[in-house]
């Protein structure tokens, strides 16, 4: 059944404030094979103008994928997540992500359509500091597989 509409543009609550760690940061960076001396090394990062480590770009995919866990989640949607395949993926900074910050992430679904009978499903979070202040935005699009017919 094609997802609702109507749900377009619905904005989900923030989630609880995330805090970012150096050592997160570093096990994210040796995941993914990054070896730029900011992401491990605070002194590095201080010289490169940064006030201590910052995180590989897409460190903050964690965080903003748990966050669309409220959309993927809402029973009044109806995704079949088991399903669902990852589509894509965007980001846009305001600002690298910091040891030490504490983000929260808005979700809103920005759009749902239906192609070949798969749905497609398109969701911004936007990810917050403690001041309020945007640091990034991620899209996420995620793609609910058409059911095999029997």
């Amino acid at each position: 059944m094609a997802l609702d509409q109507s749900f377009v543009g619905r904005t989900y609550p923030p989630t609880a404030p995330y805090e970012v760690g150096r050592e997160k940061i570093r096990e994210f960076a040796e995941a993914v094979g990054e070896s730029n001396p900011a992401y491990t090394d605070p002194e590095a990062a201080k010289a490169f103008g940064h006030s201590d480590v910052i995180a590989p770009p897409t460190f903050v995919f964690s965080i903003t994928f748990r966050a669309a866990g409220q959309v993927i989640e809402d029973p009044q949607l109806g995704l079949d997540y088991s399903r669902v395949v990852h589509g894509d993926q965007k980001f846009a900074y305001a600002r690298p992500v910091r040891a030490g910050d504490r983000l929260s992430v808005t979700s809103t679904i920005e759009g749902i359509k239906s192609l070949a009978g798969n749905d497609v499903l398109d969701i911004r979070g936007e990810v917050h500091d403690e001041a309020g202040e945007l640091v990034v935005t991620a899209w996420t699009k995620l793609v609910a597989r058409a059911a095999e017919e029997a």
